[in-house]
């Protein structure tokens, strides 16, 4: 039994090292090889869970706030207004 136990101290932290570095890994891949350079055109401003399945989504994209409808079937678009001054991060 204390051998499991010795074990399982050195390979449970072993393997949750492995799964974070995995993760950073994939995430400088993702900026190195984006085609816009890691930048990203498109943010999520808020979004507010509606019921099951169904939500609102604000999203900024080229200057404008776009709300949407996100839902098991797709995306539907609400509304669109000129971004708000000082939205940006």
């Amino acid at each position: 039994m204390l051998w499991y136990l010795l074990k399982l101290a050195v390979v449970l932290p072993l393997i949750a090292g492995l799964a974070w570095a995995s993760l950073r890994f994939a995430k400088r891949m993702e900026k190195r090889f984006s085609p816009t350079g890691g930048v990203k055109s498109v943010k999520i401003i808020e979004t507010q869970w509606l019921g099951p399945g169904q939500r609102i989504a604000v999203l900024e994209f080229r200057g404008r706030e776009i709300l949407v409808s996100a839902t098991r079937q797709g995306l539907v678009r609400l509304a669109e207004v000129p971004a708000r001054v000082g939205a940006e991060d």
